[in-house]
């Protein structure tokens, strides 16, 4: 069986991770811009307020910043600052052939860790909670990482 083959648990693990992340990341696009048609604002660039189809009553106030529209801005920075680091670590991690337990449990424990912090974020729950839900991403992620370098040197 060839690694890269989802008839390969491991890497097939692995795809399944890494869609529901990406899948999540594109979608916070798509919510934001939800959050702006809903806000009728939040927009960020002056040629957002012209008269359109979809903005048949523009106004100056709808360049600024609207707090449901930025909390999602924040979520998608926060997602784009991690994910791609979790698709590296997890394809690079996937190659070192690790027991499939132990694969699933890292890899589908970052992609649950990611939604429960998204959960947390767009609830407004304490940064203490959101902190406490990104560590647990980030230890995985260096767990991962630092199995990786270990094997890619010998050990």
């Amino acid at each position: 069986m060839e690694k890269l083959s989802l008839q390969n648990p491991l890497f097939a693990t692995y795809v399944v991770a890494a869609t529901l992340m990406i899948l999540k990341a594109v979608g916070m696009s798509w919510l934001t811009v939800v959050r702006m048609m809903q806000a009728k604002g939040g927009f960020r660039s002056p040629e957002d307020i012209r008269k359109t189809a979809l903005n048949p009553e523009p106004s100056p106030k709808q360049l600024e910043p609207n707090e449901r529209v930025e909390r999602i801005r924040r979520i998608h920075l926060n997602e784009l600052e991690n994910v791609p680091f979790f698709l590296v670590a997890g394809f690079l991690f996937i190659l070192t052939e690790p027991s499939l337990l132990l694969a699933r449990a890292l890899l589908y424990g970052y992609v649950v860790s990611r939604f429960l912090h998204f959960a947390a974020y767009v609830s407004a729950q304490t940064h203490d909670m959101r902190a406490t839900l990104w560590t647990v991403g980030s230890l995985i992620l260096i767990f991962m990482t630092c199995w990786t370098l270990l094997a890619a040197l010998g050990y």
